[in-house]
């Protein structure tokens, strides 16, 4: 056992674990499950008072909930068994729309306002017998709409504070646009979670043979002001240069709602002959990280590889496959933290992180009342990746 898990499940559970996996995320619940069914089956003797507990072993921790809908649309939450005194972990997806629903006879894609609607109608079924209620969404629900410039709603503050209202103790969100609007909430507990030791540790993996991960021949890159922050975690741990673009925009103009952007402006060292690894929260259309590669390309950057936690491809990926061909980028990493169409799995150059074991880990520790700074600052566990890639162990 780590000095982690020697102390990880020493306190009592909250109550019974039980996971609520909405249609969205089904996937990954399943897979959360496996992982918390083996663990804890394969539990020490020394641990077995915990083991006594009513349900702490089960057949399966996922809870059957419906969402039906009625020919207009409408739609109810059922839960199909007892949840009363159990420690309750939601999980959604709002940006799944490859799920449909029928609405007078017309098949509808799902949108983020109707997931966000389902995880409330969930919730309401639950009816206040839940011990406690957690609700673990990856792509925080309008988050993108997280500040207010002119007469503008503030969404993402509105929805963290209706779920407060509802009963939910706790928010688990994954690389938050904004991690501020958790100022939405001050009384409730919201954990904004990074996926920097997965990007690592999967770029690492597939790597070309002759990356070196130092100063010389590495830097780390954000395409916008907005994510320096994100950058300057990841080139702190590898030990290596940041360098950033800012957008210049034209803010006499609005398309699609936004201001256009003019152009990119790199602010950093030199970057010819060198890696580097573009790391972003998302990629929307791609439009903003390909015209950063192609910038650094032009610069003399060597292999460029693209990160970003939530990877969406609302445009689709015939700009990737051609930035691909023209030798624009060498990796793609995003997670599966959002819905990965068929196609973007099957691309040649893309790494998929795969973050349900994660997430087990996060609703286990949780479950036991236990602190999980542990889980959320990865430094440890990323410099045991470096010291590995150095010596060439595999990992």
């Amino acid at each position: 056992m780590s000095k982690h898990e020697s102390n990880y499940y020493d306190s009592y559970p909250v109550g019974r674990l039980g996971i609520i996996a909405l249609k969205s995320c089904e996937e990954i619940g399943r897979k959360v499950n496996d992982y918390l069914l083996t663990w804890r089956a394969q539990r020490e003797s020394s641990l077995s008072y915990n083991m006594e507990a009513e349900g702490y072993v089960r057949d399966t921790f996922l809870i059957n909930t419906r969402v039906p809908r009625f020919g207009s649309g409408e739609g109810k939450g059922i839960v199909d068994e007892s949840i009363r005194g159990d420690d309750l972990y939601l999980l959604v997806d709002i940006c799944n729309y490859s799920i449909t629903y029928r609405m007078n006879g017309f098949s509808n894609r799902m949108s983020p306002d109707d997931h966000f609607q389902d995880l409330k109608r969930t919730i309401a079924a639950i009816g206040g017998k839940a011990r406690r209620i957690n609700v673990i969404m990856p792509f925080l629900y309008e988050s993108r709409q997280h500040k207010r410039t002119g007469r503008e709603s503030l969404d993402c503050a509105l929805a963290l504070q209706e779920l407060a209202e509802m009963g939910v103790d706790n928010i688990i969100t994954f690389d938050a646009h904004d991690p501020r609007v958790v100022n939405a909430m001050p009384l409730h507990g919201f954990e904004n979670v990074q996926a920097t030791y997965q990007f690592i540790k999967n770029i690492l993996r597939n790597a070309e043979p002759d990356t070196k991960i130092d100063s010389d021949h590495l830097m780390v890159i954000s395409p916008d002001e907005g994510g320096m922050n994100r950058a300057i975690y990841m080139a702190n741990n590898l030990s290596v240069d940041m360098g950033m673009f800012y957008k210049r925009r034209d803010y006499s103009t609005i398309i699609d709602g936004k201001n256009p952007i003019v152009a990119h402006e790199f602010l950093g060292a030199d970057v010819d002959g060198k890696d580097m690894i573009i790391v972003d929260d998302m990629i929307s259309s791609g439009d903003s990280i390909l015209e950063v590669a192609g910038l650094l390309k032009k610069k003399g950057a060597r292999h460029i590889y693209l990160c970003a936690t939530f990877g969406l491809f609302t445009n689709g990926m015939e700009r990737f496959d051609q930035a691909f061909r023209e030798g624009l980028f060498t990796k793609l990493v995003t997670t599966n933290l959002v819905y990965q169409t068929p196609e973007l799995l099957e691309r040649p150059y893309y790494i998929g992180c795969d973050m349900s074991k994660y997430i087990a880990l996060l609703i286990d520790t949780l479950n036991h009342d236990t602190s999980i700074s542990s889980l959320l600052n990865p430094v440890a566990r990323i410099q045991k990746i470096l010291k590995k890639f150095e010596e060439g162990i595999p990992f």
